[in-house]
């Protein structure tokens, strides 16, 4: 019935109503908390663009996730910064790497908290890309292109910014294409990394590298490890968002050269996202994550609403901080955007959510 019977601000018109009508409910045991581990004893150092997260040494890790256990979160989340990089990823795979260090430290003190190892390649790469990188056939010179271009355009006095400006950007695709990111090779890296961390005491394996073929890769490495029991959470919707510059920063993972756009997604593509889904799950992903998550909501709704499986959503770097660089001019109220923005994201139908607000938000929902 129609007003006046129906009047919907009848169950809003005190806290102890809206709570018990409340139709979207955030709990610690929803979140996992991101931590960076790097070389040394007793490093605490603060992201410079992230304030309140810091990179993290191997005991000042433990403590970490100590106090992130005590606050009813389930799970953390562990990124590597390696003390030398290479070619292959070594640091990714190393029986002694400094996630698979971590985690044996963790697993010690904290044995209840539930591991989960980012699987990719791009903080241990010397040049910073996830996959392995090898040159590739240009099929026109540097000049060649630069020529073209200069004449597809009328050259007068007036227009010479705009031929600059045309000039630099045919450089700068020639330069991305003198490189590719090998599919198939960096699989391998992939299945050995996942294989090394789960002998380390990673409970959930979390591949972010947005390869082809990487979930069944390393379903097949782990059980042929005879780690059947191993977890796989895929960051089966990884969209090539700008959100990500200050986790670059956090994880010392920005690409040398060109950028991600071959093999993370393109964000206007929704059915698309929807097809790597469903192939990370026929590969045998036991749960699936959308990221970034706020400004991919639709996404996470869709997958929701489509597959059955576990959904997790990451709450990424950008994300925070916004958030954080907003309250800090004093524009929002912080923990109430903080809340709200966690909402949105449980709302939209994941049951996980990665976030750096894991401890904060914690505290307020005890």
């Amino acid at each position: 019935m129609s007003f006046p019977v129906t009047r919907l601000r009848r169950l809003r018109q005190n806290d102890q109503l809206r709570t018990l009508v409340r139709e979207t409910r955030l709990t610690p045991e929803a979140f996992v908390y991101p931590l960076f581990v790097c070389p040394g004893e007793g490093v605490r150092r603060e992201v410079q663009s992230m304030p309140g997260v810091f990179n993290l040494s191997v005991d000042e890790a433990v403590k970490e996730a100590r106090a992130t256990a005590s606050l009813g979160v389930p799970a953390v989340i562990l990124f590597g910064l390696p003390e030398t990089k290479d070619d292959v990823a070594t640091g990714a795979w190393a029986e002694n790497g400094i996630v698979q260090q971590a985690a044996r430290a963790i697993k010690r003190e904290v044995p209840r908290l539930i591991l989960m190892g980012d699987v990719c390649l791009c903080e241990y790469m010397s040049h910073g890309h996830c996959g392995v990188v090898r040159k590739a056939q240009i099929p026109q010179s540097l000049g060649a292109a630069a020529l073209n271009a200069v004449a597809a355009i009328a050259v007068k006095p007036e227009d010479k910014m705009k031929a600059i400006d045309a000039l630099a950007a045919v450089a700068a695709r020639a330069a991305g294409r003198e490189f590719e990111i090998v599919n198939d090779a960096t699989l391998e890296l992939l299945a050995r990394a996942s294989v090394s961390l789960a002998r380390a005491g990673v409970d959930i394996i979390a591949p972010s590298d947005m390869m082809d073929g990487r979930v069944a890769a390393i379903r097949k490495a782990l059980d042929q490890a005879e780690l059947i029991n191993t977890p796989i959470l895929s960051y089966a919707a990884k969209f090539a968002s700008g959100f990500y510059g200050p986790f670059r920063e956090a994880a010392d993972s920005a690409p040398q050269f060109g950028d991600r756009l071959s093999y993370q997604m393109d964000g206007a593509n929704l059915r698309e996202a929807m097809r790597e889904i469903e192939a990370d799950i026929e590969e045998g992903a036991d749960m699936i994550m959308v990221k970034p998550a706020m400004p991919y909501l639709d996404v996470i709704a869709a997958a929701r609403e489509r597959f059955d499986l576990p959904l997790a959503g990451y709450q990424v770097s950008g994300e925070y901080a916004m958030i954080e660089a907003a309250a800090r001019n004093n524009w929002i109220d912080h923990q109430r955007v903080m809340m709200e923005s966690l909402v949105s994201i449980r709302r939209a139908g994941a049951s996980i959510i990665v976030t750096y607000y894991a401890k904060e938000a914690a505290k307020l929902l005890g």
